[in-house]
Formats: structure tokens, C-alpha cells, sequence
């Protein structure tokens, strides 16, 4: 990491709140279409302000991370949930609503600018989430990771998490980043993301013709769209890769 870059929180530094929002990720506008996390994750930086993690570079917001706290295991939550995302969203706003107090931690998102990427900001931002959770008495953090170095959209979630390079890293580049950092892979989450629209919005949303009933290959999507002409709708299901920080 640069030496011009320092990580804080928005709960030290609220006034950042509004760079915060006004932040440009690269999430391309199909993956902005989930209902949960359009109605969840705003409420984050509201609700847990000390697991938002903000990179500047002088006075400018160069990335920024977000995590949210939960209880797991539970008598209801005996196992990582196949809803991966949407599911460690909902339980974590759940338990604040309800007064529990957490006893893990999973990341929702690290968001580096474009001129920023490649130069190991990745790296720094995971480490700093990490010690923030276990600051807070957490002694778990899991996140379900987007392995979006995925290529080849029609290739099972689980056969993609099993190829490695020749130094026994995942071939994914996120999913090394956590390998590196000591994280264990633990399972797909099937379901961990859900985007549904009506052919015109998905025409909207990505620019192609959804005109064909079946399978949609659509740019970034790490599995096909599945398309509905005479029903007039498609529907993505995005799955995810649950990992595991033991801190």
C-alpha cells in the first residue's frame, strides 16, 4: 500500500459519509438489481458504521469496505446458509434490530477505484477488515466471496473453486486474495445473489436482446440468466463462495 493511503472508519470519520455515497464502484447494473441488498445494504453505513472501512488517498475516498455482524452458529443457523450475501445481510440486520449480540462477522464488499486496482490495495483493505472485526471481540469473519476472475459462465461454481495455479493458489484472484490472508473455502453459496426483470429491464440493464427463451450468457455474470420469453421475465442466480477467517 501506498504510503499516502490510510484506512479508517466511517464511525471515526462520519463526515466521509457523503464521498461514501457518492462513490463509483464497477459493479456493472444487472449485479445493482437485488432486492435485498437494494433495500439492506445502504443501511450498512447507518447501522454499523465501525465495519466501514474507507481507503483515502489524501482527501480522496480510494475504496472502501464493508462488513456486518451476526450471531452463527445458532439453533436456527446451524450451517452457512446456501443465501450466502443476500442471507448474511438479512441476519445481520435482523440481530441489531433484535438486540443480539454478534459473535461473527462476514464481509459484504471491498470497492477499489479503477486507477487504484493492481496495486495491492486488496490486500490491505482485507487485512485491515480483519483486524477491525477481531478489535471488536469477533473472532470469526467469513464473507462470501464473488469469485468474478470466472470466465466461462456455463462452468459449475464448484469445479471453477477447485483449479489452482502451480503454487497451490486458487486460479481466482479474489479468492486468493483471502487464501493469502489464511482464509479457508468452505462451500458455495448457491443462492446468494437474486436479480428478476421483465425482458425490458433486462435489455435495460445489459444492452442485449433477450429475445430467446434459455440460457443468456450475459458480461460478468458467473453463470447464464435464465430467459422466459412467453412468460416475459429472466432471472439470475448468482452463486457465491463462502469463506472463513479464523482471527
Amino acid at each position: 500500500m501506498s504510503d499516502k493511503i490510510t484506512i479508517t472508519t466511517l464511525a471515526e470519520r462520519p463526515e466521509l459519509n457523503q464521498k461514501l455515497r457518492e462513490f463509483s464502484g464497477s459493479w456493472p447494473k444487472f449485479m445493482q438489481q437485488d432486492p435485498i441488498g437494494t433495500a439492506l445494504m445502504g443501511r450498512v453505513p447507518e447501522l454499523f458504521p465501525e465495519h466501514v472501512l474507507l481507503a483515502l488517498e489524501g482527501d480522496d475516498l480510494v475504496a472502501h469496505g464493508r462488513s456486518i455482524p451476526f450471531v452463527f452458529p445458532d439453533e436456527e443457523r446451524a450451517e452457512l446458509p446456501a443465501g450466502g450475501w443476500n442471507q448474511a445481510l438479512m441476519w445481520g440486520v435482523a440481530d441489531h434490530r433484535n438486540g443480539r449480540t454478534p459473535t461473527v462477522a462476514s464481509a459484504l464488499e471491498i470497492s477499489i477505484t479503477a486507477a487504484h486496482l493492481g496495486r495491492g490495495l486488496s490486500h490491505d483493505m482485507l487485512a485491515a477488515m480483519r483486524q477491525n472485526v477481531q478489535a471488536m471481540g469477533l473472532k470469526t469473519l467469513y464473507a462470501p466471496v464473488r469469485p468474478n476472475g470466472k470466465q466461462d459462465a456455463r462452468q459449475p461454481m464448484t469445479e471453477y473453486i477447485r483449479q489452482v495455479r502451480e503454487d497451490g493458489l486458487p486460479v481466482d484472484p479474489w479468492l486468493r486474495v483471502h487464501v493469502k490472508a489464511g482464509a479457508e473455502l468452505v462451500k458455495v453459496a448457491q443462492t446468494s445473489m437474486v436479480m428478476a426483470g421483465s425482458l425490458d429491464e433486462w435489455r435495460e440493464w445489459t444492452g442485449l436482446a433477450f429475445d430467446r427463451t434459455g440460457e443468456v450468457i450475459v458480461p460478468k455474470a458467473l453463470v447464464p440468466v435464465r430467459c422466459d420469453v412467453e412468460h416475459d421475465y429472466a432471472v439470475y442466480v448468482e452463486p457465491n463462495v463462502w469463506v472463513r477467517h479464523e482471527l
